[in-house]
């Protein structure tokens, strides 16, 4: 059923508490690298539900030495061949970083039981794996946090013929995309079997209302530093040094250096 969107926040309160909550992630991110925490967001939810979206916004200013994007493609020939989770595995944080999942694990639940690149063994062995993979995380001391971004079927609707009608996010748009328009029912039966199983109480799925974008990374991001016990951590003093005399030096002639154009001359 197509639900009846909300009121769109309008972009002067949003962009305000964006900037509140963007320098209170800078301090979650002073205190994960200074007490040594791990912590993995996984973003899951339709095609052009806002996934992307609220990622560049959380890490819009932090350091992507801290805090980085997985964003896994198709796995190889030899990675089919593995343990399903093993590729993962290898994108979990060490102590000190935040690691953020566009897209993770959970394409077995998804995408790949969907189209029916696994087989009906495999996606119900994930099922009944996935519980206990992401215990033994949070077990070691990882923070876990799933967010489900949940957009209505017009609104996605909406969102597609917007790219495709935008020559700068037309790449957006797959054909994967748009087979999931005639898919929507496959999807959503398949994610409620996801959360049936996964939705566990040492890592349980938090579902973000995306039909409008501001409001969906306000809530998101609010969320997780609520749900994050961190504190301020004091910052290094740092001074900028006095720059020392001359000693002499001067910058070779500027027809010794190809420079690149001034275009602006031109506008």
């Amino acid at each position: 059923m197509t639900d009846k969107k909300a009121e769109s926040l309008s972009r002067k309160p949003y962009e305000a508490e964006l900037l509140r909550l963007q320098t209170e992630l800078a301090k979650l991110q002073a205190w994960v690298r200074t007490e040594g925490a791990r912590l993995v967001i996984i973003f899951e939810g339709r095609d052009a539900a806002g996934k992307g979206g609220a990622i560049r916004r959380l890490t819009e200013h932090l350091n992507p030495r801290v805090a980085r994007i997985a964003a896994l493609p198709t796995p190889t020939e030899r990675e089919r061949t593995q343990w399903y989770f093993q590729r993962y595995v290898a994108h979990l944080p060490a102590a000190g970083e935040i690691v953020l999942f566009d897209r993770s694990w959970y394409n077995r639940a998804g995408i790949e039981h969907v189209m029916d690149y696994c087989t009906p063994e495999e996606h119900e062995r994930f099922l009944r794996q996935c519980p206990i993979f992401e215990r033994m995380l949070v077990e070691d001391g990882i923070l876990l946090r799933k967010y489900w971004f949940s957009v209505s079927d017009a609104e996605q609707l909406e969102r597609f013929r917007r790219r495709l009608e935008d020559p700068l996010r037309r790449w957006k748009l797959s054909p994967m995309d748009l087979e999931s328009i005639t898919r929507w029912e496959a999807y959503s039966r398949a994610k409620d079997e996801m959360m049936v199983h996964t939705d566990i109480s040492e890592a349980p799925w938090y579902i973000v209302e995306s039909d409008d974008k501001r409001r969906a990374r306000l809530n998101m991001i609010a969320h997780l530093l609520d749900s994050v016990p961190y504190h301020d951590v004091p910052e290094p003093a740092l001074k900028l040094p006095e720059r020392p005399a001359s000693t002499g030096y001067e910058r070779p002639p500027r027809d010794l250096r190809t420079y690149v154009p001034d275009r602006s001359e031109q506008l």
